[in-house]
């Protein structure tokens, strides 16, 4: 079996057969926060957001619903390397962050040495 092939959005389907009300409630809040009328973050903006998002999660799907969007809506090949590389920096930055609970989790166990 392959992963993430292209076609796979064919089985939304099956999702919102199964949880139409849930879908269609997912639907139109994606739709609300992505392209809300009376949003103030330009859909420019929403979307490199989308796509920081999109890859610290690795939707495969998502990062190409909004790099074609973020596209759509302007922006450059620039704006999509600077917004790719803060996505890798905070990524970065998540592990290095986490380690401060690995270092803790260790001198507490070593508390109990009897050693």
């Amino acid at each position: 079996m392959t992963y993430h092939e292209h076609t796979d959005h064919q089985y939304a389907k099956h999702i919102r057969a199964g949880a139409p009300e849930a879908f269609k409630a997912f639907m139109a809040f994606d739709n609300q926060v992505l392209r809300g009328k009376d949003n103030v973050v330009p859909p420019k903006y929403a979307e490199l957001t989308a796509v920081a998002v999109a890859l610290t999660t690795q939707c495969a799907y998502c990062i190409e619903a909004h790099t074609i969007a973020a596209h759509a809506a302007g922006a450059t090949q620039q704006e999509l390397a600077e917004t790719i590389m803060t996505a890798a920096a905070l990524r970065a930055g998540g592990g290095y962050a986490h380690g401060f609970m690995a270092m803790k989790f260790f001198t507490e166990a070593g508390k109990d040495d009897t050693r």
